[in-house]
């Protein structure tokens, strides 16, 4: 990872206020990024690359709403094939350039039966269903062996998202994302599983990304788009639908987060 940080330096990364991980069919708001500096992952010594469709796999430097943004066009997922070290690597990069926020979104199945598809949901808390943690293993020293999770997804954040998209006349969802390993869809057996656990919607990503950031001092702030409903409350699930409705949300999606980053006061 240092040698990635050097590089990134090297181009021109000097200042970060927030970092910014755009899932399926959502990393168009890294295109309004202003004076924008371009990145393909493949050219960043020892950064992963991304595979699925819907995600750009750069990284993409500037200023947005007034705040110094790093924001990552497509992510990595457990099952690409990389470890949990690998696919929270651009978290802690984050940090080490600077940032003190994460936004993380991400394309989910809608669990929650008063959920309709295209809805946005902020997650308030988590469920962490991938079968293993990105903290095992030797203390990296970026933050507590045993960080508290009570308040992962930061409160004040929440709060004030809230207030925006109900000033915006959004339709913000919020509730409980529960993380899978993927990258088969759940079967109607797990969904109905998962909503006895208590959760509102179900992915392939982000909760591994939310421990690590809260580990190491980052607030975090998490948004779904349902892009459909899950197994069993729907006739079939495929990546070309969650792409398709992204597409249809993507105007609320993008006001909603350049009006929070740029009403969010931290210097």
């Amino acid at each position: 990872m240092k040698e990635a940080i050097r590089f990134l330096k090297n181009l021109g990364i000097e200042k970060l206020d927030f970092g910014l991980v755009l899932g399926s069919g959502l990393g168009e708001l890294a295109d309004e990024i202003e004076s924008a500096l371009y990145i393909d992952y493949h050219t960043i010594p020892g950064f992963p690359i991304s595979t699925v469709e819907g995600h750009k796999g750069r990284l993409v430097y500037g200023q947005l709403m007034g705040k110094w943004v790093l924001g990552m066009q497509g992510r990595f997922h457990y099952y690409e094939g990389y470890t949990m070290n690998e696919l929270t690597m651009p978290i802690l990069m984050m940090k080490k350039l600077g940032a003190h926020s994460v936004i993380l979104t991400n394309a989910a199945g809608g669990v929650n039966e008063q959920f309709e598809q295209g809805e946005l949901m902020m997650i308030s808390d988590q469920i962490n269903f991938t079968g293993t943690n990105p903290l095992i293993g030797p203390n990296n020293d970026e933050g507590p062996r045993f960080p508290d999770m009570s308040a992962a997804y930061d409160k004040e954040y929440q709060y004030r998202l809230r207030l925006i998209a109900k000033r915006l006349r959004i339709n913000l969802q919020y509730g409980i994302y529960m993380g899978f390993s993927g990258p088969s869809y759940e079967t109607p057996a797990e969904i109905r599983m998962a909503r006895l656990m208590g959760a509102d919607a179900v992915g392939m990503s982000t909760v591994s990304e939310t421990i690590v950031a809260h580990h190491c001092g980052l607030r975090v702030v998490g948004i779904s788009c349902i892009t459909n409903l899950a197994a069993g409350m729907q006739a079939t699930l495929n990546h070309e639908e969650v792409v398709e409705t992204t597409e249809r949300v993507k105007d609320n999606f993008k006001t909603l987060i350049k009006t929070f980053i740029q009403e969010e006061p931290h210097v």
